[in-house]
Parts: C-alpha cells; structure tokens; sequence
C-alpha cells in the first residue's frame, strides 16, 4: 500500500512538474485479464476462474523511439494494469503484451493463442486499451469436464 501511494504521489508531482513547465501532458493505460480455462475449452464458463497474482509484461515504443518495459501483476479480479503519464511527444506508438507466469498451482499451462498480443496504441491522452484475456490451463482436466 506504502509502495503505491509513493507511485501516486510521483504521478502527480510529473503532471506538475510537466504542466508548469509547459510541456503537454500525456496519460495512457493498458489493462486485461487472466482467466483459468479449468476444462480446456477455449470458452469461459462456470468452471473457470480469474487468476490472482499472474505475471504480464508489456513492452511499448514510444513515438520518440524509447522502448519501456512494465512488468504487472493481476489483481483478485485478474486483472492487471499499466499506466504512464508522460509528454505527449514521448507517449506510446505500440506496444507488447504477453503472459510471463501463473502462481496458481493447478493452472500453468499457457492456452493457445495467449503467447501475445501486439496492437498500436493510438488513444487521446486518459484513456485506456483492453487486451484480450490471456488463459492458462491446467495441466490435467478434471473427470467433470470429460
């Protein structure tokens, strides 16, 4: 919690710093989900659930050419988020999201077609781009789903 308002607080003193000194101010965000596909179904259903604490990397290039690497975690909803406030000259051009592990003991096998997702980020200054649900399986089904 400490570790996050220590984030905010650094946000917010950028927005000042960069809005005082002229520079426009950029904001975007990045967010998605990380689902356990218990039957191996490709189709989410009851079955399922969100994994909490799943590791994703997203990897953006900024219109100046700089490459930025986040690293996120999913939250008990499964979700996880990347967010950055920056000038607008410096903010991202595309980006790379990928799954880098699953801490839930039942579900670490990567699901098809969830390897990664490139996509251009061309959204005004405070809005968001949702990726598309990354899903794990685990590595034998339950007798229920056969």
């Amino acid at each position: 919690m400490e570790a996050q308002k220590k984030l905010v607080m650094g946000l917010f003193l950028f927005v000042v710093f960069v809005s005082e000194s002229g520079v426009r101010a950029w904001t975007g965000e990045i967010h998605g989900r990380v689902v356990c596909d218990v039957c191996g179904d490709s189709s989410i259903g009851p079955e399922d659930h969100v994994l909490e604490g799943a590791e994703v990397a997203v990897l953006c290039i900024t219109k100046s050419g700089e490459v930025l690497n986040y690293q996120a975690f999913t939250n008990a909803k499964g979700v996880y988020t990347v967010a950055e406030t920056m000038p607008e000259s410096d903010r991202w051009d595309a980006c790379l999201a990928r799954p880098i592990s699953s801490f839930h003991e039942h579900c670490t096998h990567l699901g098809d077609g969830s390897s990664g997702i490139k996509f251009n980020y061309n959204n005004p200054s405070g809005y968001s781009h949702t990726v598309k649900t990354f899903i794990y399986r685990p590595a034998s089904m339950p007798t229920y789903c056969i």
